[in-house]
Formats: C-alpha cells, sequence, structure tokens
C-alpha cells in the first residue's frame, strides 16, 4: 500500500497514510490535524494549549529518578517470572511472562496490589476486542469497570495517607493550580494501562525476532549493553502499535489525494517505519542504524509519555531472559494478534 496507494480509505480505517514523510507531516502540523477526542483522554487525546499543560505536569512522573526507583522492583518480578518458565523448559510466553510482567509493574509504579494485575490483564483484552468488534455498549461497560476499580485505589491511597508511590503523586497533580480530580485520574490511567498492552506485544515481538536469529541472541548475551539499541531498531521493523487516529481541522492534500476537514486519518506507523525513502535496507534489523528517524515512540508534540517506562521494561526483560538461559527459539506456531490488538496472540519459547 505505500509503494501503490499511499493514501488509502476504507470504511474501518479512515484514510490511512502509510509514507514515512506524510507520516511526519501530519505528527508536526497537530493545529492541521488534531488529537482530540470525543471522551476525555489526558492528554493523547488532547490539543494545544490543553495538552501541554497536562502533558508537563504529568511527564514528572516518568523521569530518571522516578524509573531507576522501580527498576530493581521491575527486575525482581522478571526474575520471578522466568523461574517457572526455565524450570519447565517451554512456555506460552504472552501469558506467562510479557502481559503478567508489564502490567505487575504497573502496579508495583502506581503502589497497587501486584494481585490486581489480572483485572487490569481482563479490561485490557476486552477494550481492544471491543474497538474491533465497534461495539459501544462493550466499551462503555468495559470503560465503568475501569472507573470503579481506579477509583477504588483512590480511595484506598488518600486512606492511606503514604505519599510515596505514583497514585499519591497523581492524587497530589495539579495543572493550573487546579489538582486532577477522579474523572481525570481515571482518564490517565486508562491511557497507561492499555500502553502496557502494547509494551507486552513489543517484548513479545523483541523475544520472537531473537528466537528467529540465533546469531544477534548470542551477541546480545555476550555483550548486553547493546540490548537498548536492538529494542529500538527491531521494533522499527516489526512494531507492536499498528496505528494512531488524527481527524483534519480542514480540507488538505495528502500524496495527492484531497481529504475535507473532519476526516479521521489512520497513520500507518509499520509501513512508515520501514518506508525504504527512508532507511536502507528497511526490513533489515541493524544496530548501528541512527534512531533519528524512527517512529517507533511517535514524534512532536505527542510522542509517547510512557516511553522511559516502556523502554525500561523492555531492557530488563530481556537482560533477564538473555542472563538466565543459554539458548532460547520458536517451539510451535506463532500467531499474530489482529489490529487493535497488539504484537503476538501466542507464541509458545523454547528454552534451554
Amino acid at each position: 500500500m505505500r509503494e501503490r496507494c499511499p493514501v488509502a480509505h476504507s470504511e474501518f480505517m479512515g484514510w490511512s497514510v502509510f509514507r514515512h514523510e506524510d507520516v511526519v507531516r501530519v505528527l508536526e502540523d497537530p493545529a492541521t490535524f488534531s488529537s482530540a477526542s470525543r471522551h476525555l483522554a489526558i492528554p493523547a487525546g488532547m490539543d494545544p494549549p490543553e495538552h501541554g499543560r497536562f502533558r508537563d505536569a504529568l511527564a514528572l512522573h516518568f523521569d530518571d529518578e522516578g524509573m531507576a526507583a522501580l527498576e530493581p522492583r521491575s527486575r525482581e518480578i522478571a526474575i520471578d517470572l522466568l523461574g517457572p518458565m526455565l524450570s519447565s523448559g517451554e512456555t506460552e510466553l504472552m501469558e506467562s511472562f510479557a502481559t503478567p510482567f508489564t502490567l505487575r509493574t504497573l502496579c508495583a509504579y502506581l503502589g497497587w496490589p501486584e494481585a490486581q494485575w489480572e483485572c487490569l490483564g481482563g479490561w485490557t483484552h476486552g477494550n481492544q476486542q471491543a474497538a474491533f468488534s465497534r461495539d459501544p455498549a462493550a466499551g462503555r461497560a468495559l470503560a465503568r469497570l475501569l472507573t470503579e476499580h481506579v477509583q477504588a485505589n483512590l480511595e484506598e491511597h488518600r486512606t492511606a495517607a503514604r505519599n510515596d508511590d505514583v497514585t499519591d503523586a497523581l492524587l497530589a497533580t495539579t495543572v493550573d493550580g487546579v489538582p486532577l480530580d477522579d474523572e481525570a485520574i481515571v482518564s490517565v490511567l486508562r491511557n497507561w494501562v492499555a500502553g502496557e498492552g502494547t509494551v507486552a506485544g513489543g517484548i513479545s515481538l523483541l523475544v520472537l525476532y531473537l528466537a528467529e536469529h540465533p546469531d544477534l541472541q548470542a551477541s546480545l548475551r555476550a555483550d548486553r549493553s547493546r540490548i537498548p539499541a536492538a529494542v529500538e531498531e527491531i521494533l522499527r521493523v516489526d512494531d507492536p502499535l499498528v496505528a494512531n487516529r488524527r481527524t483534519t481541522t480542514s480540507e488538505v492534500d495528502i500524496g495527492g489525494r484531497t481529504i475535507p476537514a473532519g476526516e479521521n486519518l489512520s497513520l500507518m506507523w509499520i509501513a512508515a517505519n520501514r518506508d525504504p525513502r527512508v532507511f536502507e535496507g528497511a526490513d533489515q534489523v541493524r544496530l548501528d542504524r541512527s534512531g533519528d528517524d524512527g517512529l517507533v515512540w511517535g514524534r512532536g508534540i505527542h510522542v509517547c509519555l510512557g516511553a522511559p517506562l516502556a523502554r525500561m521494561q523492555m531492557r530488563i526483560a530481556l537482560e533477564e531472559l538473555l542472563a538466565r538461559t543459554t539458548s532460547f527459539q520458536v517451539g510451535g506456531e506463532v500467531r499474530r494478534s489482529v489490529y487493535p490488538s497488539d504484537g503476538l496472540a501466542s507464541f509458545t519459547l523454547m528454552l534451554s
């Protein structure tokens, strides 16, 4: 599609934009291509200047100090999950590692009981299914469920008054001098929980690539300092996040197609990230490649807010898997998810 029809229309996706140049143009022009959502979505579903005020307040929760403080617990979770996998020698990666690792780490980050990861995982899966089936009633029911879950944790934190985790920090966060209310915090955490589904998908794709490329796997096992570069480059080639939406605020021409105002655009990350006009040998993983043009985390004012957390989780997942194995390989059929789900639906891994 990137070559034959780089700006295409469908009922499900609206106008899809496939080429790197066109995607970057959209990302760098938020006035023409709006991110505003019909529902409260902080900050991803906001436009300037409101977006900037909320993003600046929330970015403080992903600073280097916070990520460093979370890293030891995240590593403990990874080690705990890897133990049974190594004992059995064969495992289904998504259910035994990728999903529980990301959501247990999120619970630790928020100061919630880690057992609640299963509730969050059920919500993430249900939300993706509701989006795919276009079932608004199911979407509303899931929204109410997550709201109740978040509010129960907020009340527990207000009562405990510990002031030592990110949920406490969110309760103390202000924008223009006004504290975030419960509705705003629910909106923030809805995006964060959904984002962890993408991180789990990313981990599954990273492990799959290394399982299929034993030479790179051995190289990273010998020199784990190269893991961050591997994360960026492997996910450029096989991005778990297929697309994001924008809406045109005025009539605009893209790639020779005239798109009216008020139309939905889908930015096709997976095509733009492999555009041969920008990336030489675009389908090849090259760890020495500059990451400047990659769009794994987006670009512009809406570049991924949670990228520091996601990068840390992916790095630790690979570090611990490589440190505790001599090799791993694909153990059976690999089944990919269907958009809007992320990464792999199932993946059997054999470890030694």
